[in-house]
């Protein structure tokens, strides 16, 4: 699959980093941690620019989101849970995946999309539970835009930063430096709301 994804960003530059960021949405096996970094490793290359990389993923993340968003906003909970119980597997969905991203959304609904941009298996699928809520379209987006704006632009410079090792920003941070990296930022983020409400 590695192979693929360089050939398809390779060829396709700007293009084909938001594509495959939009499919990323569709909970289909094309991780992140591998589409930004490279897209950072070309900019060090000359292929792109950092910040073109970074513009094309977010946008191409936000926008893929928007379909699962409106599949639950119309279908509802109950029909969309049932139809993950019965045919998640074929897209790499479980019933309990859907349960978390349920769990994370409960509260602030903004700041949950937003967060939710930085943490692996949930970041696909906050859209859902978005829409089950019908949730306002337009702070679905600026809040994924403010979420995923930081996820892209951490893989995008870590791949820059690596080079040719790109493919080995996910090992160097593994599952418990991204679960430590998304508390740092929930945490600044509530400073911020925070200091926000004090003045």
């Amino acid at each position: 699959m590695l192979r693929w994804i360089v050939d398809w960003v390779a060829s396709m530059s700007y293009w084909g980093v938001g594509l495959l960021m939009a499919i990323e949405n569709v909970v289909l096996p094309l991780p992140s941690e591998l589409i930004m970094p490279l897209s950072g490793y070309l900019s060090s290359r000359g292929r792109m620019t950092l910040w073109g990389a970074i513009a094309a993923g977010t946008i191409g993340s936000v926008l893929g989101a928007l379909p699962l968003y409106y599949i639950a906003r119309r279908v509802g909970k109950d029909r969309v849970t049932a139809w993950v119980d019965r045919h998640g597997k074929w897209v790499l969905v479980r019933g309990r995946d859907l349960e978390r991203a349920n769990a994370r959304f409960a509260g602030n609904n903004f700041t949950a999309v937003a967060v939710s941009q930085i943490i692996p298996g949930i970041r696909g699928l906050v859209a859902l539970p978005a829409g089950f809520a019908r949730m306002n379209v337009f702070m679905f987006l600026l809040a994924n835009f403010a979420g995923t704006i930081v996820w892209c632009g951490m893989l995008a410079i870590a791949g820059s930063v690596l080079g040719a090792n790109f493919a080995r920003v996910h090992k160097f941070l593994g599952p418990i430096g991204w679960a430590v990296l998304a508390i740092i930022l929930v945490a600044a983020i509530a400073w911020g709301i925070r200091r926000r409400r004090k003045h």
